[in-house]
């Protein structure tokens, strides 16, 4: 065989390896993916098929905190538009977490309803971030 041919049969087995890589990939990324919706882009693109694991973003909305037995919370999430989203969690709560504030939600739609059934979520908060420390002792100063 000829130096060409071997040549030829290398580069073609690497393309071959790399397609099988990329689509192998694909496939996993694919169904372990989270998508991220709004409650603005929930109404518009509808409820996502059912079982499929999403995240909802959102501000809670004031006054719609309910506690439970135990640590399960009741909330909805609003995203500045008249849409909104209930979401149950069981489970702590992050101490970032309060009325009018950013929060991200994990999970899966409770088939058949309109209640979101979340196993994580994450506070959101500003990059303008101070330990309680400094704000103390920043206010103390007299300009």
């Amino acid at each position: 065989m000829r130096a060409r041919t071997k040549r030829l049969y290398a580069v073609a087995g690497a393309g071959f390896l790399v397609a099988a890589a990329t689509v192998l990939a694909g496939f996993a990324l694919g169904r372990n993916a989270d998508l991220f919706y709004t409650p603005e882009l929930l109404a518009e693109r509808g409820m996502p098929e059912e079982n499929r694991r999403i995240r909802i973003g959102g501000f809670v909305q004031p006054d719609s905190l309910q506690y439970s037995e135990g640590v399960a919370v009741i909330f909805v999430i609003e995203d500045g538009s008249d849409e909104t989203v209930t979401v149950q969690y069981d489970g702590i709560l992050p101490d970032l977490f309060r009325e009018e504030q950013g929060v991200v939600a994990s999970g899966r739609f409770v088939p058949g309803s309109q209640l979101f059934e979340a196993d994580q979520i994450l506070a959101k908060h500003d990059e303008n971030y101070q330990p309680r420390e400094l704000r103390d002792i920043e206010s103390s100063y007299s300009y």
